[in-house]
């Protein structure tokens, strides 16, 4: 009857030690090879595994087939391909020796390549790292941040969905490398990546009762409601252009800060013209060629911060 040799594979994202019962069951009663210490190695011997390093791993693991019947390879967080390999080829020349197992003792779980992200960020903005990342400020990133959303835009827009995929991960190395850099900031005045998703994951239970708690709203129009109420309590100061991103284009900024005067009952717009996009469109197009040498977004966000002005008194 062939042997048993079992690859346990295991997340290098878990904490050491954290493995299915199956896996150690095996353990507990198999000898272990491994191609160096690690802290997995650690965790099974305080656990009474017997875990032996060893530097010929296929010749270590077919002679405790051998004797016992059984062995089990811990593998490195590479997979140990090339010893995985060459016991294959071996195996396939002479199966009666043992049957090669694949097992996973644990898995990645949901989003564990982030703190991927994480680790090479901070080895790349850290000591010894990347100049030009170290060199970098807020405010330096920050024409990236835009010029990157603009991309995914743009990607969401032609529905060109791998193209949206590489985008987000643009966009997420700013996220990522902002927050990596306001470590570095004075004092209580530091932050981390662990503080924005940490808000981020309040603020959706906050703002999602009808999810995390036992509000009720399930229409749309609902959830928007309750979501802006829920808003408006937290920051009851709040003005009616408050929180308006007064950096973005002039045209979707004079269209938030109508829509922001519409809900809180000031009237800005004019009667609705009847016109339909296109005709808009070329509306649009006419008074940008015939602006001539005027720039017509700084004319238009000039008209903007002088309407957000009235409205908040200044």
């Amino acid at each position: 009857m062939a042997g048993r040799i079992v690859l346990l594979v295991t997340s290098p994202r878990l904490p050491a030690g954290l493995l299915t019962a199956q896996a150690w069951d095996l353990v507990r009663t198999t000898e272990v090879f491994a191609a160096a210490e690690s802290e997995q190695a650690a965790a099974l011997r305080h656990a009474g595994a017997r875990v032996t390093i060893t530097g010929d791993g296929v010749a270590d693991l077919l002679a405790a087939v051998a004797a016992n019947g059984t062995a089990v390879w811990l593998a490195g967080p590479t997979g140990d391909e090339d010893l995985a390999r060459t016991l294959g080829l071996r195996l396939t020349r002479e199966p009666q020796i043992a049957e090669l197992e694949l097992m996973y003792g644990s898995w990645d779980p949901p989003g564990a390549r982030l703190l991927d992200a994480v680790a090479v960020i901070d080895r790349l903005a850290g000591p010894g790292g990347d100049p030009w990342k170290r060199q970098q400020t807020h405010q330096s990133l920050a024409k990236y941040m835009i010029e990157e959303v603009y991309e995914a835009f743009d990607a969401i827009d032609a529905e060109d969905y791998d193209a949206l995929r590489d985008e987000l991960g643009d966009v997420l190395l700013q996220v990522v490398l902002h927050s990596r850099m306001a470590e570095n900031l004075p004092g209580d005045e530091a932050w981390n990546i662990d503080d924005v998703a940490g808000g981020l994951v309040d603020k959706m239970i906050r703002r999602n009762p009808h999810v995390f708690s036992d509000a009720q709203a399930e229409t749309v129009d609902e959830i928007t409601a309750q979501w802006e109420q829920i808003k408006a309590a937290e920051k009851p100061a709040r003005g009616v252009t408050e929180g308006v991103a007064l950096s973005q284009p002039a045209l979707s900024l004079a269209a938030k800060v109508i829509a922001r005067a519409a809900a809180a009952g000031i009237p800005l717009a004019a009667e609705p013209s009847g016109l339909t996009a296109e005709e808009i469109g070329e509306r649009l197009w006419d008074l940008v060629a015939a602006a001539g040498d005027v720039d017509a977004e700084a004319a238009l966000r000039r008209r903007v911060m002088r309407q957000i002005a009235q409205i908040s008194g200044e």
